[in-house]
């Protein structure tokens, strides 16, 4: 069976800068918690070599 390319077509009344500003805000909320669990393990990398530096 041969593999089919899928094409999508959006059909949008939308402005162009509308059509880009949900876009946008559906990707910002898709990726929100990659962000928090990136920023948060940051942080909690960045107390674990404080309290390093403190003990020596």
């Amino acid at each position: 069976m041969k593999k089919r390319k899928l094409n999508y077509r959006f059909h949008d009344p939308n402005t162009t800068e509308t059509a880009a500003d949900y876009l946008l805000k559906v990707l910002i909320k898709a990726n929100t918690p990659k962000v928090e669990r990136a920023i948060q393990q940051n942080a909690d990398s960045q107390i674990e070599e404080k309290q390093k530096e403190h003990l020596v």
